[in-house]
């Protein structure tokens, strides 16, 4: 007897991550891939065979008719990062936390196998007390983005243990790859890699930067493919390396390539930034244990591969 289709949904997913895993899911096949956007077109090419659905998660009727018949969903919305979420924390409520309620709340009401939500590693913490950070440690967070992530956190719970939404939470590092060089509010590896190409210098805020657990993308894509099929309900994962590497260090491994290329490296040294957690590594033991998830690529591999790609993109 052939197995039905899954039908997925991802919210949020044509964006950085989302496409990375829009990938991985199609070369694992078995799902009807839908995604869902805030925009007309989505922020980023989507492989074929993927169906593009706009509209606002706001709108509690669209969402409505968008899960109907779907069997898993993955929310990966999100309209602020931490220095917009600072500037402005009230916007960072209104524009966040309503609409991911009403698709917890909406979706509890659906017979669904699984809902993924994703977090944020590098802002639920806070400033760590322990290296690499067990999913035990306490969440302090110290912007209002950590704050309201925290807080869509605890609203899944709730739905789960009242309504029996099968959620799994998810709380990656810091994600970086090729689609993120010259992208919308990107990460420091492709802020710094755009700055290298164009001549610019790179800013870094304190002596050395903050330390954070870079991931490539790719190995984020397979965590969350695994576990959507085999994270526990209930269960709250990190997804990092475990290996810290701090501003001045990710620019020494980009200075062979960048020099290589007749490039100088410039650095400006800002001020430390009050809403940036000084370290964030993070203790994934969990995630190998229940689903054998492991990272593939190095940062090496990794840095050696975006500088590639930015070299030949426009």
């Amino acid at each position: 007897m052939m197995q039905r289709r899954l039908r997925t949904l991802l919210v949020g997913g044509s964006g950085f991550i989302g496409t990375a895993l829009l990938r991985r899911l199609l070369l694992e096949g078995g799902r009807d891939l839908i995604v869902m956007g805030r925009s007309r077109q989505p922020r980023h090419l989507l492989p074929p065979d993927v169906t593009y659905l706009q509209g606002d998660a706001a709108d509690r009727d669209f969402l409505d008719r968008v899960l109907e018949g779907v069997d898993e969903v993955i929310d990966l919305a999100y309209a602020t990062v931490p220095k917009t979420s600072f500037d402005d924390p009230l916007y960072d409520v209104v524009a966040n936390l309503s609409s991911n309620v009403a698709l917890l709340q909406l979706a509890s009401r659906r017979p669904l196998r699984r809902f993924l939500l994703v977090s944020s590693g590098g802002t639920v913490y806070g400033h760590p007390e322990q290296l690499p950070i067990p999913e035990s440690h306490a969440t302090v967070p110290i912007s209002p983005y950590g704050i309201s992530k925290l807080v869509g956190e605890k609203y899944a719970h709730f739905f789960q243990q009242t309504a029996g939404l099968p959620m799994v939470i998810v709380r990656p590092s810091n994600p970086y790859g090729v689609a993120q060089v010259g992208g919308r509010l990107q990460g420091f590896v492709g802020a710094a890699i755009g700055a290298l190409r164009q001549e610019r210098a790179i800013t870094v805020f304190g002596e050395r930067g903050t330390l954070r657990d870079y991931m490539h993308v790719d190995d984020l894509a397979d965590a969350l493919a695994l576990c959507l099929v085999r994270g526990k309900v209930g269960a709250t994962y990190n997804i990092g390396s475990g290996v810290g590497t701090d501003n001045l260090h990710v620019i020494d491994k980009l200075r062979p390539l960048a020099e290589a290329d007749g490039l100088k490296v410039c650095v400006q040294h800002l001020p430390l930034r009050s809403f940036d957690v000084r370290a964030n590594v993070l203790d994934a033991s969990l995630l190998r244990a229940d689903t054998g998830w492991q990272p593939r690529i190095s940062l090496d591999q990794g840095l050696a591969e975006v500088w590639r790609s930015a070299k030949i993109s426009p």
